[in-house]
């Protein structure tokens, strides 16, 4: 007599460290294998580390492993394009396979200088290759935000996926791309110890703290922010800028051009362990709490590029998350989003003066906390990850997928 299993095998995947320090995408994959548990019977595997135990997936390390076994016993797959592109066993898999495309990063590495012209073009051609290796592959996509949806249709469109076999059931895709942007947790932030004040010599109880959560990237604009402390601290002198994390928890990924450039422009203008401070590690994720809460303000800010256009700043659920009025850059749907809720000022990129009249601004009169409610609704977990929940429930191949047809550059050289 045989058994019907009633819980979907989902396997998570993601190329970051999953454990107490993680990087955004570790935290993405961390809680949406969460909310899948909730109903299925969910693995979660890191291409780097695993480390502590996770309350509804099991957790597994599959460096220098194959993934064969892992997918033979899944009914459906969630991993980054990076994944894709970097496994043949995932992209030669028959499973059902959800692609998170919500991090740009091809765009995001336009900002990164190299030593020549002609390195910065390959290394970005080549991010631009490991993004359309999972375009190609997926059968379900999941972005941050409805622009970016718009930019991914656009790139799905240029490799051959926007056709008459995804179009003819489903005339506006949502079954091909669906926006899951990151998310929030159930409960408020807790303090489980000291954060800031009394940790870092320099900062004190009564200090205005200004906080620059998350890493430090050549495609956000940290020297602004540094600037303007510099003629904020004239006028309210226990000013206090804190760099939350400048070592990433992921081992291949070196400290960038631009965060050496911060900490040299806060000692050159007598900043430094005075008024601007850099955390030298990566906060634990469990403790981020303790650090939110000891905020009194907090700040990203980026330049004017394309990146921002279709960003979704993971930091700033953060943000919310712990009701901390924010100054932000324009640019991105996310700032506009929380200016038109009243919680932030948004400022033109690069705007030294603008970003020091906004800071001011929050830190004497900042919003009521009332405001926030309704935004930390809107982005909890189980909420924004139902079109994600809704795909592994039903997993399914992409009906083009299943077809032997022409792609792209085969149909422009006329097969």
């Amino acid at each position: 007599m045989s058994t019907t299993r009633e819980r979907t095998r989902v396997l998570v995947i993601t190329t970051d460290p999953v454990g107490p320090e993680m990087p955004g995408p570790a935290i993405r994959a961390w809680h949406l294998a969460e909310v899948l548990g909730g109903e299925m019977e969910v693995v979660l595997a890191s291409t780097v580390a695993v480390a502590g135990a996770h309350p509804n997936a099991r957790l597994v390390t599959v460096y220098g492993a194959p993934l064969a076994p892992l997918l033979d016993s899944a009914d459906v797959v969630f991993a980054p394009s990076s994944l894709v592109y970097m496994s043949s066993e995932v992209r030669e898999s028959a499973k059902p396979l959800a692609v998170d495309i919500y991090d740009p990063y091809h765009l995001e590495n336009l900002e990164r200088s190299g030593p020549s012209l002609i390195e910065d073009d390959r290394s970005v051609t080549r991010l631009a290759g490991v993004v359309n290796a999972g375009l190609r592959r997926g059968d379900f996509f999941t972005c941050a935000s409805e622009r970016q949806r718009d930019f991914w249709l656009g790139s799905l469109a240029a490799v051959g996926r926007v056709n008459p076999y995804t179009y003819r059931s489903d005339p506006l895709l949502e079954r091909l791309v669906g926006v899951v942007p990151f998310g929030l947790p159930s409960h408020p932030p807790s303090r489980y110890g000291p954060g800031v004040r009394g940790i870092l010599p320099g900062i004190s109880e009564t200090d205005k703290v200004i906080l620059w959560g998350g890493g430090v990237y050549d495609w956000l604009d940290p020297l602004s922010v540094i600037h303007a402390v510099d003629r904020l601290r004239e006028h309210i002198p226990n000013v206090r800028l804190v760099f939350l994390g400048m070592r990433h928890p992921n081992p291949t990924i070196p400290e960038m051009a631009v965060a050496t450039t911060a900490r040299a422009l806060a000692e050159e203008l007598g900043l430094a362990g005075r008024h601007v401070f850099f955390n030298d590690g990566w906060v634990p994720y469990g403790r981020r709490g303790d650090y939110l809460l000891d905020a009194d303000v907090a700040v990203s800010t980026h330049l004017g590029h394309l990146e921002t256009r279709y960003s979704f700043r993971t930091r700033v659920l953060d943000y919310i998350w712990a009701g901390l009025p924010m100054v932000l850059t324009g640019g991105d749907t996310l700032a506009d989003e929380l200016a038109a809720e009243g919680v932030a000022i948004v400022v033109p990129p690069g705007d030294v003066g603008s970003l020091e009249q906004g800071l001011a601004r929050m830190l004497t009169s900042p919003p009521p906390q009332l405001l926030f409610g309704a935004l930390v609704e809107r982005y909890r977990w189980e909420r924004v990850a139902e079109p994600l929940v809704s795909f592994c429930r039903s997993p399914r191949r992409a009906p083009d997928l299943l077809v032997d047809r022409l792609g792209p550059d085969e149909a422009a050289a006329g097969g």
